[in-house]
């Protein structure tokens, strides 16, 4: 029988902490919200800040006491410092700046709680230590700041305010020439004025590696530990402020961490979605459109499982169980890119996952690709490679033939990554085959029994072991190539004359089919009355999704808007005034008591358009 969830709740979310965690207990400063049947957007107003496609709108944060809005501004490397006073024409009043902290410091996160902003900043070399930094909301000045590992990026208070947690990336250099750990940085602030840091690090599972390979867990970076290859990229926070979880996107795992130990408990591989399964556990499917050429066409693909790779993460306790939700984006290993010794064959230079199907199952080989796009890592694997040809017989795969399943409107031009689903041998090596699909010691082929693309194009609900609770499926695709959505603030434009467009394009209808679909990245959770909220937004096809998940077993799907205005126009840039918003990012909630116009809100970064939008969330109530 299906558990029932019983609707008293506490939510928390990294992103919308402000909303959940900055009041005091105190009843008469929280009054009963009513709870809402449903709820929908509604645009209120944007600020822009100029600039096209530089991220000069990312992640948003709020501070109710000064009525301010903290976004980060990547094209400055700053804190963009906007009056919300007005939610429908947000103003500019003054910038934070990392370099006062850190000399050639790039800010990449905020985070806002009682009145104190944090801030992290990414050192000039981005290998290098950074820092965070503390600020006073309502007058800027700078009241501490410490050292943290290598590239900071995301970072949180917890819900009681005694800590910041900053997610600690680590990537490595360009060139691979340098790896720093990724690490978790936990930061106590119950003394605002004098912060102390401790590390929770990974190198305790240096000697796992093997074993963490076998669970599924993506370590495969070139010469590198596990601490090394491991990149933290989000964290969220349980309700009592005992746990944290952090995503580690490329590696497609989740790690638990206690916060007051500051140790990393355990790391959980995600696995993956199959993309054969027409209906799958959660009332939806797992099809999806594979090709940015040709028809729009939603199906199952044997064979093909896409990687979760999930990019923001946001908790909600439901029960006193905390649970996860992720954006699903997905992300390649991609190093080296813009080297040229890379691609003529240098492997010491670089790594670059991605391949595309066409050009991994060419009957020619590999070398056809050399000094293109060939990774030199996978030519020292195999010298081409083949598909099984059971599995992918549905397409017209035969023995040492790949047949229609590498034709640009199959599988051929969908991207995947080349370092799994070849079939391999107890230690790990591949099994090789020859030209013609035979199992063989001169053999120079290998067999790929599986595909694994990037991103399920979905949000997942996870409970607090990283078990998957629910999946959204294909549900998101599939709304989008229907006639129920339409686009733009009078939603008058039909989504499916625009399914999977490029967010920096116009007119470039199914052009990330190929790639990760509509990209999921972003979510912030929101509690209204007895109900929880999860507002999701999409990268590329942009805006908003918005689903009930009061109950993690069941989400409902509640509204999606998406504020872009001009489709049409070939160069965007050219019409960014008139465009509305591209590239959504982050998001926070802010609660109608916290709100300035005692409305709840939506605010959301949009890196493309380089502008922050309000949404009023309008509510329906059951008579």
């Amino acid at each position: 029988m299906r558990k029932r969830f019983p609707y008293i709740l506490a939510a928390c979310s990294a992103l919308a902490l402000v909303g959940c965690g900055s009041d005091d207990d105190d009843s008469s400063e929280n009054p009963v919200v009513e709870t809402p049947a449903s709820i929908s957007l509604d645009f209120v107003g944007r600020y822009s800040a100029g600039q096209f496609d530089e991220s000069a709108a990312e992640i948003p944060a709020y501070d109710a006491a000064s009525q301010r809005l903290f976004v980060v501004n990547a094209e400055k490397g700053m804190v963009d410092v906007l009056d919300m006073a007005d939610p429908e024409t947000p103003s500019l009043i003054d910038t934070l700046d990392g370099n006062s902290v850190l000399s050639g410091g790039e800010v990449n996160s905020v985070a806002v709680y009682e009145g104190v902003v944090a801030i992290a900043i990414e050192a000039d070399e981005k290998t290098e230590n950074g820092a965070v930094a503390l600020f006073k909301a309502d007058d800027l000045s700078l009241i501490a700041s410490v050292g943290v590992g290598a590239q900071p990026d995301m970072l949180t208070f917890t819900p009681d305010g005694s800590y910041v947690l900053a997610a600690n990336e680590g990537e490595p250099s360009d060139d691979y020439q340098i790896d720093p750990e990724g690490s978790i940085a936990v930061i106590d602030v119950t003394d605002m004025a004098n912060p102390s840091v401790a590390t929770a690090g990974f190198s305790s599972f240096n000697s796992d590696a093997a074993t963490l390979r076998d669970q599924g867990v993506r370590i495969y970076g070139p010469m590198a530990t596990v601490a090394q290859d491991l990149e933290p990229e989000y964290i969220a926070v349980s309700g009592d402020s005992m746990t944290a979880w952090a995503v580690l996107q490329e590696n497609n795992a989740i790690a638990r961490i206690d916060v007051r130990s500051a140790t990393v408990e355990n790391i959980v591989a995600l696995g993956y979605k199959d993309h054969s399964l027409e209906s799958n556990d959660f009332g939806s499917g797992n099809a999806m459109d594979v090709s940015d050429e040709g028809p729009v066409e939603i199906k199952t693909w044997p064979g093909v499982r896409g990687l979760y790779l999930p990019d923001a993460m946001a908790s909600y306790d439901v029960d006193g169980m905390t649970y996860l939700i992720t954006a699903n984006e997905g992300d390649a290993r991609a190093w080296g890119e813009d080297t040229d010794a890379y691609w003529e064959g240098d492997a010491s230079k670089g790594f670059v996952e991605e391949f595309r199907v066409k050009h991994l199952v060419h009957a020619d080989g590999f070398d056809r690709r050399a000094n293109d796009d060939l990774p030199p890592q996978l030519r020292e694997l195999a010298a081409g490679a083949l598909l099984n040809p059971t599995t992918f017989s549905y397409c017209g795969a035969a023995a040492g033939d790949a047949g229609d399943c590498r034709e640009d409107e199959v599988l051929g031009r969908l991207n995947i990554t080349w370092t799994q689903g070849y079939r391999t041998n107890m230690d790990g090596s591949p099994v090789l085959f020859d030209a013609d699909g035979n199992e063989s010691a001169d053999g120079d082929r290998l067999m790929y029994d599986n595909l694994y693309s990037y991103g399920a194009r979905s949000f997942s609900i996870w409970d607090e072991e990283g078990q998957l609770i629910w999946d959204s499926g294909d549900a998101i695709e599939q709304y989008l190539a229907g006639s129920d959505c339409m686009l733009g603030a009078d939603r008058n434009i039909p989504c499916a004359d625009y399914f999977n467009s490029a967010h920096d394009e116009g007119d470039e209808k199914d052009s990330r089919s190929d790639a990760k679909g509509p990209e999921p990245e972003g979510v912030a959770i929101g509690q209204i009355g007895e109900k929880t909220f999860a507002f999701i937004s999409l990268e590329r096809m942009g805006g908003v999704m918005v689903y009930d998940v009061t109950d993690p077993e069941m989400p409902e799907f509640m509204d999606y808007l998406n504020t872009r205005e001009d489709w049409d126009t070939e160069d965007t840039e050219s019409v960014l005034d008139t465009a509305g918003d591209l590239g959504p990012e982050g998001l926070v909630f802010i609660p109608a008591q916290d709100s300035p116009t005692d409305d709840a809100l939506l605010v959301v970064g949009n890196e493309v358009s380089g502008t922050t939008t309000v949404y009023k969330i309008e509510q329906t109530f059951a008579e």
